[in-house]
């Protein structure tokens, strides 16, 4: 779980999330949710995690942000 975080760093900080071991595994459902991929399947994730963000960066980080509000946060 999370073994792509190190990655993100600068799309969390965009994305106004800041990162906590307590909302760790939340933040990793809500990122394989938004590519499409089964939870826990944390090299899938990252491959279209990097195409995503290739493709539309700030596309990314505003759904990024819109569902981590939606859980509450």
């Amino acid at each position: 779980m999370t073994c792509y975080f190190r990655h993100l760093k600068e799309v969390f900080q965009k994305a106004g999330i800041e990162l906590t071991p307590q909302n760790k595994a939340e933040i990793d459902k809500i990122i394989h949710k938004l590519v499409g991929v089964d939870y826990k399947n944390c090299p899938a994730t990252w491959k279209h995690v990097k195409a995503h963000l290739a493709k539309d960066e700030a596309s990314f980080i505003l759904k990024l942000r819109e569902e981590w509000q939606k859980s509450g946060h």
